[in-house]
């Protein structure tokens, strides 16, 4: 792999976004039921980073990890994925009333 990448042109050098894009949208259209491919369900391969990630920080991993462990600064992903913890007082309440014996 060189440069770290997984993928390569048969040259070895890096494929384009357009070629990456057109397999990708081929791809998709095999591997999904037509009413997904109608959706914007993993439109583009990002969109399935930006699912992932919002998951990780739905699910209470912290920003700080998230961020290492996505390749992002430490505020990115309060000021990108915050809402998806909108809406999550009750959990953040009774993580606090836990860690104070309440």
């Amino acid at each position: 792999m060189a440069g770290g990448r997984l993928f390569q042109t048969e040259r070895g050098g890096i494929v384009g976004s357009r070629a990456y894009g057109d397999v990708w949208a081929k791809t998709r259209k095999l591997a999904l039921p037509p009413e997904q491919v109608a959706s914007p369900l993993a439109r583009r391969p990002y969109d399935l980073r930006h699912a992932e990630v919002s998951l990780w920080l739905n699910s209470g991993v912290p920003a700080s990890e998230l961020a290492e462990r996505a390749g992002h600064s430490a505020k990115m992903p309060l000021q990108i994925y915050a809402k998806c913890i909108i809406g999550q007082q009750d959990r953040a309440n009774r993580r606090i009333d836990d860690a104070l014996g309440a």
